[in-house]
């Protein structure tokens, strides 16, 4: 990629198309890649993780991919929910074409592709899945997961999958201590190295006084 990172707005990198098989959401299929974005020749170790140890996706509602690259999975939880809406998020303008492009062709009529700004205010998710970018610096991160957790719906789940060696002990540490006492989080999964928290929101108790007979 030279300079550019896979968090480049306008990669500079030359686009290098390329048409590549992978298995997603249990079906072989071809898709389109570039470079300047991440994980251009397949579908890398850790997305692999995510996609194998979390459940499948609610079956309507909002879900989010958060960095979704060239769309592994924002595509994979479209097609397992088609009556679902996808919203495929990224600052790379390069990966937000490539999911457009890969949505049209395997069908997928139900994912968005956006930057983060183009998501409305009111939408909330019953789902979140992303391999965030640890790379762009803690703060970064940081800044990013407080932004679109507090987005989930009640009784509704985050599924992260980081990389042990890249600090996902100390990232559940972090959120378990920054987000309300409406959330909790666990690590659900480890395989390759990664590991898989799952940040759940819950309802809200109940606070008005229940009326006697």
């Amino acid at each position: 990629m030279g300079s550019d990172h896979y968090f480049s707005a306008s990669p500079a990198s030359p686009e290098n198309l390329r048409r590549i098989r992978v298995t997603l959401a249990d079906r072989d299929v071809e898709v389109t890649t570039a470079g300047g974005v991440f994980s251009p020749d397949h579908v890398d170790a850790g997305t692999a993780v995510l996609l194998s140890n979390t459940p499948p996706p609610p079956p309507g509602g909002h879900l989010l991919d958060l960095g979704c690259g060239w769309g592994p999975i924002a595509l994979s939880i479209a097609l397992e929910s088609p009556h679902a809406t996808v919203w495929a998020v990224d600052v790379n303008e390069r990966a937000l074409d490539l999911v457009r492009r890969n949505a049209e062709q395997l069908g997928a009529s139900n994912v968005n592709a956006v930057l983060p700004d183009d998501v409305p205010d009111d939408v909330t998710f019953r789902s979140i899945r992303s391999n965030p970018p640890i790379r762009v610096g803690k703060n970064e991160l940081h800044g990013l997961l407080e932004r679109w957790i507090p987005r989930l719906d009640e009784r509704s789940d985050a599924w992260l999958v980081v990389q042990r060696n890249l600090g996902s002990d100390s990232l559940q540490r972090w959120l378990a201590a920054t987000l309300d006492a409406g959330f909790s989080v666990h690590r659900t999964a480890t395989g390759r190295g990664f590991r898989v928290l799952r940040v759940r929101r819950h309802g809200t108790p109940v606070t008005e006084p229940i009326a006697l007979p």
